[in-house]
């Protein structure tokens, strides 16, 4: 039996009482490690978290808490190249894919250091200015936001280990919250090792963070009124946890990214260059990280005349990737993170094809140095509807998520049409716009923005410069309604409201000079 990972709680390494969850690579099938976590005190960790992580982090100042976050990158940095040898065998990634979740958790890390050393000495943030409440002026009122006195439960998602952790632990752990992190147990083996080498280096004030590997089960049911829970998954968990006691009874703050049927919408009248780029993003969005992206491109909307030049180049793009096992030179698309995984992704491929048209199929093409048995390696596929009728008609595409290497095209009549194809998503996390047309882009983001967590518009001026449809940059907003989850992270500095609490102070026009930083 392989090594059983401790969990980090309470200010010490505690070990699980029973066998635990075998870790695997997802392309070897060999063991890697075990987690558990039966028999921990979970409100006994959670008490030392708020009591002493917590009473240490706000006695800080903003940029003292920055420079938290610088430390804590400085040590991850020291790490990158145990991380990516783990992220390969645990996770089945690229070194591109790798990167993505490594040094995109360093670079966050890096983002929030700066932004909290601009803060400086303060301890308290002001909401806007003061409002006078009387007619001489001499009372008003002025809106604080003061740190959490709670702790926050960060729940990730398997596709992340490093990044999930850290985009999220960042704004927390600067607002002056305390972490406790519960990793997917598939990919924990990453999360684990990040916060053991960050513990050792002694950089964070005991307490401040904590890891619980294996079962989530008791977990909320350790939490308390002022505490936050942020969760990435799937909508049914979500819906569990908001209607858990903690948040229906105590008020216990939620932050969910959901499922997201995330679209990319070639504007009519546009250039071929645009179709182009589209085409291009299309084909990184299905392969980066295997398609396993809350923010992946799932629905590909283009008006019917341009319809087979999109497929054409699409399928060009995919007919060059490799794929296969990520230890090999050649290969730029590993595999998916656990049978698991690759069980529901074929499954949601067989369920599309029966209502669409496979364009590509890359399973025709052998693995590079994996079983195709043994492996969880899922080659992409493209599939696409015939005509405008046919997009209309289609109801699969728009509902069922497939979180693997697999798109849809969508060919669509008019404008009018296009728009309301997208927002049959029922809210996303991002939608990507292509064309030429500035004013035209313009329009439609501003039309699509109710539905989106970001918008991102790539036009041929900024081929070279933009950063990604599935890239989330921690200086704008991640999230999305409806369907998506309705939350926002991230966003520079406005991640830090979701773990400060907002209070009216009404006092004299002196006292309320007071609460301004010098």
């Amino acid at each position: 039996m392989s090594e059983l990972l401790p969990n980090h709680l309470g200010g010490r390494w505690q070990t699980g009482r029973g066998p635990g969850a075998a870790l695997f690579d997802p392309v070897l099938g060999t063991e890697l490690a075990r987690v558990d976590n039966s028999g921990l005190d979970l409100r006994e960790g959670f008490a030392f978290a708020r009591d002493h992580g917590g009473a240490a982090l706000r006695a800080m100042s903003y940029a003292q808490r920055a420079g938290l976050l610088a430390a804590v990158a400085k040590v991850l940095q020291a790490g990158r190249d145990a991380y990516y040898e783990i992220s390969t065998a645990n996770s089945g990634t690229v070194q591109r894919d790798s990167a993505i979740d490594i040094d995109g958790a360093i670079y966050t890390l890096g983002v929030y250091a700066k932004l909290g050393a601009a803060l400086g000495e303060q301890r308290a943030l002001l909401d806007e200015d003061v409002t006078g409440l009387s007619r001489d002026g001499g009372f008003g009122v002025q809106h604080v936001l003061v740190p959490s006195r709670g702790l926050a439960l960060c729940i990730n998602a398997f596709n992340f280990p490093s990044w999930g952790l850290w985009e999220k632990a960042a704004p927390a752990l600067l607002s002056g919250v305390p972490v406790v992190v519960k990793p997917a147990t598939a990919t924990a083996w990453l999360t684990q090792r990040m916060v053991a080498d960050v513990i050792a280096a002694g950089v964070l004030p005991p307490g401040a963070l904590s890891v619980v590997c294996g079962s989530s089960a008791g977990l909320l049911d350790a939490l308390e009124d002022f505490d936050s829970v942020g969760f990435t998954g799937s909508a049914h968990t979500a819906s569990m946890i908001r209607s858990h006691a903690a948040v229906a009874a105590r008020s216990v703050r939620v932050n969910v990214e959901a499922d997201s049927l995330n679209a990319a919408l070639l504007l009519p009248g546009q250039a071929d260059a645009a179709l182009e780029l589209m085409a291009a993003e299309v084909v990184r969005e299905m392969t980066v990280k295997s398609g396993q992206k809350c923010t992946a491109i799932r629905r590909v909307l283009v008006p019917e005349s341009q319809r087979d030049a999109l497929v054409q180049a699409i399928t060009e793009g995919l007919r060059a990737v490799r794929v296969g096992n990520p230890r090999h030179a050649e290969v730029q698309m590993g595999s998916l993170v656990s049978r698991e995984q690759k069980a529901s992704v074929l499954d949601g491929m067989r369920a599309l094809a029966a209502q669409s048209d496979v364009l590509w199929d890359g399973s025709a093409q052998s693995l590079l140095d994996a079983d195709a048995e043994r492996s969880c390696c899922v080659a992409p596929m493209l599939l696409g509807l015939p005509d405008a009728a046919a997009a209309d008609a289609a109801s699969l595409v728009h509902e069922l998520e497939v979180f693997g290497p697999a798109a849809t095209v969508l060919p669509y009549r008019d404008a009018a049409q296009a728009l309301r194809l997208v927002r049959r998503g029922r809210g996303s996390l991002v939608v990507s716009l292509y064309g030429d047309d500035p004013r035209a882009l313009g329009d439609t983001a501003l039309e699509l923005a109710d539905a989106h967590g970001r918008v991102h518009v790539i036009s041929p001026d900024v081929a070279r410069s933009h950063t990604g449809h599935g890239n989330v940059m921690p200086q704008s907003l991640h999230g999305g309604p409806g369907r998506a989850g309705g939350g926002e992270e991230l966003g520079g500095l406005r991640a830090l409201r979701f773990h400060h609490r907002r209070c009216a102070v009404q006092a004299s026009s002196a006292v309320l000079r007071t609460l301004r930083p010098e």
